[in-house]
């Protein structure tokens, strides 16, 4: 099920490889989205860092992190780092962010990663004892918002290509069978960019899904009691946590994409961050090269 390998010589390196390029990230308060975005921002980008959750108004209970703290943290790491805080389910705020990336940046967007999925209060019960309601709302928080995202983010990218990432969890047709809203949302994401990469090809634009391994994200780290520093401790608990991978990890993933120039022939296609990892030959922040198997 997974892999896991040490050090590696001569690996990829991506500073200032995106220099003068265009990103936005969907849901880049925490977790993956913000890996995404910070690596992003080490590779020279300018990034639009969006989500629901800025100072003095958390969108998700019990969760510190805002888009502003994700914002300083790209501009840190040597790009340009822009926040907005958009829900992505509304059209009209949505729309009203392109304009506004249209009009700073001459019409321009080489990089667009949907990794939205919010507070949806996802239920752990059976189908038939799970909320409809909430299980609409993950379908609306985790997909419709993909969908509206790309809607207007893909003018901005007509007229000289780019890529789109799609956020998501599995690369095949594997049920996640803990929770039907969940898996539906999941294989929704794979399917839509498979069908919009079938759309955009003729425009220079590859869409892919994407998916993490094992996520140390900030609450998997809360839930777990740890911290990045002490990670490891987390392993008597859980074994396959020794396997985990940081929301950078992902990033690299992201990065390494956007700086191939033949993606377009990976258009359509699921990639795990670890199998990435070995194909583009970079690793975690740690040196490491873990992989998830799907």
């Amino acid at each position: 099920m997974i892999e896991y390998a040490g050090r590696k010589d001569m690996m990829m390196e991506f500073k200032n490889k995106l220099k003068g390029k265009i990103a936005v990230v969907a849901g880049a308060t925490r977790g993956a989205g913000r890996g995404i975005a910070c690596m992003l921002g080490e590779a020279g980008a300018t990034v639009y860092c969006t989500g629901r959750s800025i100072h003095g108004w958390p969108a998700t209970r019990n969760r510190p992190e805002t888009i502003e703290e994700t914002a300083e943290m790209v501009t840190c790491r040597g790009g340009i780092g822009l926040w907005a805080q958009v829900d992505h389910s509304d059209q009209k705020q949505v729309k009203a962010f392109f304009e506004r990336v249209g009009n700073e940046q001459n019409g321009r967007l080489d990089i667009l990663v949907n990794d939205l999925t919010g507070d949806a209060n996802m239920e752990f019960k059976p189908f038939s004892e799970h909320s409809l309601e909430k299980g609409l709302k993950v379908l609306e928080n985790g997909s419709t918002s993909h969908l509206i995202t790309s809607y207007y983010g893909v003018p901005l990218m007509l007229a000289h290509g780019g890529l789109i990432v799609e956020m998501t969890d599995g690369i095949g047709d594997e049920i996640r069978s803990f929770n039907f809203y969940y898996d539906l949302e999941k294989a929704l994401n794979i399917r839509l960019a498979r069908s919009l990469a079938l759309q955009l090809r003729p425009h220079k634009i590859a869409v892919v899904s994407l998916t993490p391994g094992f996520l140390r994200s900030e609450e998997m780290l809360d839930n777990f009691g740890i911290s990045e520093g002490n990670w490891r401790d987390g392993i008597p608990r859980d074994r396959f946590f020794a396997y985990s991978e940081t929301p950078f990890y992902v990033g690299k993933a992201v990065v390494a994409l956007a700086c191939d120039r033949k993606v377009i022939q990976k258009t359509g296609q699921s990639f795990v961050s670890g199998k990435l990892a070995r194909e583009y030959n970079f690793t975690d922040v740690d040196g490491t090269q873990p992989i998830w198997a799907y």
